[in-house]
């Protein structure tokens, strides 16, 4: 008999810790760092991009998807999105997502040596990790997917950006979005 489940192959086994042992995440949160993982190692990339991690928070999270507009904008996205592994995104692959604020060494062109031993690259990580600092800031942890889009959207250099500005959406205008309904979730709980 078949397991239901297909094993993982070798790649998504290398590609960073289960997130079932992703300590402090939300099983939405979990999910979303599982699509992410399967999509990059799908897509042939080395580690979870900003671009993976935004596809699989729209794809897993309906408060993330309410901060686009219903059609457009979510299909646009969708589109460019999709479009990274056949189009676009193939000149990411094998370079590092990096802003620069953070030294990226590289080991003879092989594998990165920051964001190894996670699977993220060194912007991805550093979403995941202001993520929980931001929902510690307001009172409620572990982090949600809207405090993950809010990272995401806030480095003008990570590719969830680029892939905003290709679908004609302005990051700024995505985090003032995130940060109204912040506000008035504020207020209605007072």
């Amino acid at each position: 008999m078949q397991p239901r489940i297909p094993r993982q192959s070798v790649g998504e086994q290398a590609l960073g810790p289960r997130a079932d042992g992703d300590a402090g995440l939300t099983d939405e949160l979990a999910a979303v760092v599982t699509g992410a993982r399967r999509r990059a190692v799908r897509d042939g990339d080395r580690q979870i991009d900003t671009a993976h991690l935004l596809h699989s928070l729209l794809e897993h999270d309906p408060e993330v998807r309410s901060v686009f507009d219903d059609g457009p904008e979510i299909a646009r996205l969708l589109g460019y999105l999709v479009q990274r592994s056949i189009g676009y995104g193939l000149r990411w692959q094998g370079s590092v997502e990096d802003s620069g604020a953070v030294p990226v060494m590289e080991d003879s062109g092989a594998v990165p040596v920051m964001g190894e031993s996670d699977g993220f690259s060194p912007l991805a990580a550093a979403a995941m990790d202001h993520a929980g600092e931001r929902a510690a800031a307001r009172g409620t942890e572990p982090a949600r997917g809207i405090d993950l889009l809010a990272c995401l959207v806030a480095d003008p250099q990570a590719r969830a950006v680029e892939v905003l500005d290709r679908a004609g959406i302005a990051a700024d205008a995505v985090l003032a979005r995130i940060e109204d309904r912040a506000s008035r979730s504020r207020w209605s709980n007072r």
